[in-house]
């Protein structure tokens, strides 16, 4: 049972903000010692007790400021599903080629922590802890699943070396096959380095994310709403004071964060004002992160593209939004827990991708939680983006290590669409990341202002991954699926012939 909650703990400890990727494969090559030979349940059990290890220090984010009530439940119930991904990875454990199985099926198990229930919570992929790692080149060629396959496979294969030296220590042969699964992940990995896309196939722009900060970190962030979009004002105009003076070069276009503007200025001209005096004192298309209210009366999170001389022209309106905080499902069953279930918003998803044309960039957006979906951040890269912007909102997680995980996923997606990618935080992390993932620039202390300026290359051409799509991670859970099958198949048929031959025994014994 420790060695299971550790194993969950090197999981945890591989993640930013530490740089420790290779902990990751160390923490899946103690689970498999632990899962190895195991029944079914126990390796649900022992997975369970892993996945805490893993999500509840992982996610304490989610309970900065609303306590036990969200992070604990949520970190038991996403555990659960690592154990049904270790039950039946125990299952495969003793066949011919078990952590090429394991490893396929872990895949699967991330596949389904993404899609259910209400909508999925990829929140904590493997792939999302290895931004400093060998494995993200894989990025390129597989996305989220091969590197989160990758990562098992060295884990998984290294513990099936160890008990193969131990067992068979002179059987070079019996070595090799485990010794393969060990390494050529890493070596994939490097190998994967010149297919990760940088150059400027079409043009460079300069980029502008600016942090407008908070007046107060917390739950009530945005009763001072007005005073979060003076700020947002306020430091875009300090910036275009810089670029008068010849401090900072004119950007080409401005990214604001997510609740930059929670004032709808379609229904305050005091807002629009505000907004229209910073975009043409910039003299650049601002992104700016709004709430709309709509003719039905309810929000919705929107990314509005405003133009210094046409104002409003383009909206992108968040498609998959956040449960338990923009949307409550189920809101009259968990009111019967806490009455905090009142505070998630009502808030009415958008449709479908809109890609902004910002001066001489087609600009994708996926705004804050939509950067952990693959399929989400993939619809704007197919729809024509050269460039991503991740408008985020920190502030309700306080110094958490929330915003350092939501840049590694930026990194990662990066690498796996071959796009810089333009992080605009009201008060966390802030950055410019090119297409190979490095983080070129990025801001300081959290809640503080900042505004960050640079040139990056726009790109048009399209990643393998990308191209695939969804097809390495369905392909690799089916192929788990049917290891199961297979692993299933053979234990029922050698239990029922060990009751046969007890059977037989006992007749033996008795004519005996």
């Amino acid at each position: 049972m420790a060695l299971a909650v550790a194993a969950g703990a090197l999981l945890y400890l591989s993640f930013p903000p530490r740089t420790v990727w290779w902990l990751a494969p160390l923490g899946f090559a103690l689970l498999a010692a632990v899962l190895h030979g195991r029944r079914a349940r126990a390796g649900f059990g022992y997975g369970v007790l892993a996945g805490l290890g893993f999500l509840v220090p992982l996610l304490r984010f989610t309970g900065e400021f609303v306590g036990l009530i969200g992070w604990v439940p949520l970190s038991l119930f996403e555990a659960l599903f690592i154990g049904l991904t270790t039950a039946a990875i125990s299952l495969v454990s003793t066949m011919r080629a078990w952590p090429l199985w394991a490893a396929l099926l872990w895949v699967a198990g991330e596949a389904l922590r993404s899609a259910v229930p209400f909508g999925g919570f990829p929140w904590g992929k493997i792939a999302f802890g290895q931004p400093e790692g060998l494995y993200l080149p894989l990025a390129a060629i597989g996305g989220t699943p091969l590197i989160g396959f990758a990562v098992a496979l060295t884990g998984f294969g290294l513990t099936a070396l160890v008990r193969a030296a131990r067992t068979t220590p002179r059987a070079t042969r019996t070595l090799l096959a485990p010794a393969l699964a060990t390494v050529l992940p890493l070596l994939a990995g490097v190998a994967a380095i010149p297919l990760v896309g940088t150059d400027a196939n079409a043009g460079t722009v300069v980029v502008a994310a600016i942090q407008g900060n908070v007046p107060r970190e917390g739950l009530d962030f945005n009763s001072q709403r007005r005073a979060v979009l003076d700020n947002h004002v306020a430091r875009t105009m300090q910036l275009a004071e810089d670029v008068h003076h010849g401090r900072a070069p004119q950007p080409d276009l401005v990214i604001w964060p997510e609740n930059s503007s929670d004032i709808d200025p379609y229904r305050n001209p005091d807002a629009w004002s505000r907004i229209d005096q910073a975009a043409k004192t910039i003299g650049a298309p601002i992104s700016v992160g709004a709430v709309v209210v709509g003719d039905d009366h309810r929000p919705r999170n929107t990314a509005i593209l405003w133009d210094p001389q046409r104002g409003p022209l383009q909206q992108y309106v968040k498609r998959q939004l956040q449960p338990f905080g923009e949307t409550m499902p189920w809101r009259s069953f968990f009111r019967l827990f806490t009455p905090l279930v009142d505070r998630a918003g009502m808030f009415v998803p958008g449709t479908s991708p809109e890609v902004f044309t910002m001066g001489r960039a087609k600009v994708g957006i996926a705004t804050c939680y939509e950067v952990a979906f693959d399929s989400v951040v993939r619809d704007s890269i197919t729809d024509g983006a050269q460039l991503l912007a991740i408008p985020t909102n920190n502030a309700t997680f306080g110094h958490t290590e929330m915003t350092y995980q939501q840049l590694a996923m930026s990194r990662e997606r990066a690498v796996e669409h071959g796009r810089s990618v333009v992080v605009a935080a009201t008060s966390g992390v802030s950055a410019i990341v090119a297409p190979d993932g490095t983080v070129t620039k990025r801001s300081g202390a959290l809640f503080t202002p900042d505004a960050l300026v640079e040139t990056v290359p726009l790109r048009s051409t399209t990643t393998l991954a990308t191209r695939l799509g969804g097809w390495p991670e369905w392909l690799m859970t089916a192929a788990g699926l049917l290891a199961l099958a297979s692993g299933i198949t053979t234990r029922v048929r050698l239990r029922r012939a060990h009751r046969a031959d007890t059977g037989a025994a006992a007749a033996a014994d008795t004519t005996n």
